[in-house]
């Protein structure tokens, strides 16, 4: 039996063996797998374990897709005791194997996914997921491609005189700005050389990083992906990038922060995610004969997004900070609308040629799974092709205004939506129960962690008034 019909993802020993002849200078690997929170867990082995990485899979825990944002048991997962904590095979995804930049002895990496020791996979891990709907939109002849962007901010390692998070200094020369700075490209050079660092990890990594901008917000910058074909590579992309520009940022003295709301009077970071649909010839069926004539398939994507945002808004939104992004005129959608050009709306079509035409997604912060995120967004661009759902009028204007606001209901906070997602048996089908079942345990698990901390609001608001 060769490698091949051993390894259930399709690795090879092959690939490990080209790998090694071709980098005979690096010495360890970092092995990645990710949680229901995005967070990257594994282990770092050393240049002799590669071979058998890819011969035999790596043991792992089955409580690791179990633990909560601090890397706790989450025993309501039904990840740890009641599995007996049992191992089980982490299998390499092919392609990722790639030589990290800067490391010092040299490193490698690779992703990972987690296995039945029986070779099924683990329904519990993220990608998988993700794999489930993009297998289903095969099968009914279709085919989407994606891309995300990545936005985040650049801090100081040490706070201001409040206790605030602060900008980082330019690493250039030093050079300090608290003013928003959106779309300035000289204030970008003060930046330049963390940001060709993160270039050159993305390149060894196969990452096509393109655009970088300056955001709407001191510290905010914004990369964008290259489009791909195929949205596990895209969801993968924005994964390794994140990894890269966190350890360009501490090799220059700062700090990569990915927090959905860092600062409280600018605008959050999101993960909008561009995402178009082909049939078997490559062709985008979203595409129309001419300017504003809607092509059906496109609308009914929008209608599948906005009947089940209201449900699915924990997976977008998946943390206590999340909720904070949200507010009016932020670049934040405040409900579950649609519009052409209009950045004021959580669905948007973007300007451009007929023939590129996509959805751009906009409510996920970048705080979110991006493989948990892809996933619900097919299964919603499924329901609403099967069910042709009407989308109902674009939102011309301010999306912001009260009256349009009303138009379809979302949850306004962390708690609505852990019970909305709870009972969702549209999230169930597009996690798949046993994913759904861990990603709402882990979040009620932290909702409780962080209802009953006694936060510095508390002490400011009451401790001498009530």
């Amino acid at each position: 039996m060769s490698t091949k019909d051993l390894s259930p993802s399709g690795s090879t020993v092959a690939e490990a063996e080209a790998f090694l002849a071709a980098h005979p200078e690096i010495e360890a690997f970092d092995i990645v797998l990710h949680d229901s929170n995005g967070i990257g867990r594994g282990k770092i082995i050393r240049r002799s374990e590669l071979l058998s990485a890819y011969e035999n899979g790596r043991f792992m825990p089955i409580s690791v897709l179990g633990l909560d944002i601090c890397g706790e048991d989450v025993h309501e997962t039904g990840l740890i005791w009641d599995q007996g904590d049992a191992d089980r095979r982490a299998w390499p995804i092919p392609g990722t194997l790639a030589p990290m930049h800067g490391t010092s002895p040299p490193r490698g990496e690779f992703l990972m996914s987690l296995y039945e020791l029986d070779g099924r996979p683990m329904s519990s891990d993220p990608r998988h997921a993700l794999q489930v709907q993009v297998d289903a939109m095969a099968a009914d002849g279709l085919y989407p491609a994606a891309a995300f962007e990545l936005e985040f901010f650049l801090l100081a390692n040490d706070r201001d005189a409040e206790g605030r998070v602060r900008p980082a200094d330019a690493v250039l020369d030093g050079r300090t700005s608290y003013k928003t700075e959106v779309y300035s490209v000289d204030h970008m050079h003060g930046m330049e050389p963390l940001f060709s660092d993160v270039y050159a990890g993305a390149a060894l990594a196969g990452i096509d990083a393109e655009t970088v901008i300056s955001e709407y917000a001191p510290g905010q910058y914004e990369f964008t992906l290259r489009y791909r074909k195929n949205v596990m590579h895209a969801a993968d992309d924005l994964m390794r990038l994140k990894r890269i520009v966190r350890l360009a940022a501490r090799r220059f003295g700062v700090t990569a922060c990915f927090m959905a709301k860092p600062i409280e009077r600018y605008a959050g970071s999101g993960m909008h995610f561009h995402v178009s649909m082909q049939d078997g010839k490559g062709r985008n069926l979203f595409s129309e004969s001419k300017e504003g004539d809607w092509n059906d398939k496109l609308l009914h994507a929008i209608g599948g997004m906005r009947a089940t945002m209201g449900e699915s808004m924990l997976v977008f939104a998946p943390h206590a900070n999340s909720w904070r992004r949200y507010s009016n005129q932020s670049y934040a959608p405040v409900s579950a609308n649609w519009g052409v050009n209009n950045r004021s709306v959580a669905l948007r079509v973007p300007a451009g040629e007929v023939s590129a035409r996509r959805i751009e997604h906009r409510p996920s912060g970048v705080d979110a799974n991006p493989y948990l995120v892809a996933s619900t967004i097919l299964a919603a661009m499924r329901h609403g092709l099967e069910n042709k759902i009407d989308p109902g009028p674009p939102t011309v204007g301010n999306g912001y205004d009260e009256g349009d606001r009303q138009s379809t209901v979302i949850p306004r906070d962390w708690r609505s939506a852990i019970d909305a997602a709870e009972n969702s048996e549209f999230l169930k089908s597009a996690l798949g129960e046993d994913m759904h079942r861990t990603f709402v345990a882990v979040k009620s698990s932290e909702y409780e962690r962080v209802a009953r901390t006694i936060s510095d609001v508390d002490y400011d608001l009451y401790l001498h008034t009530v």
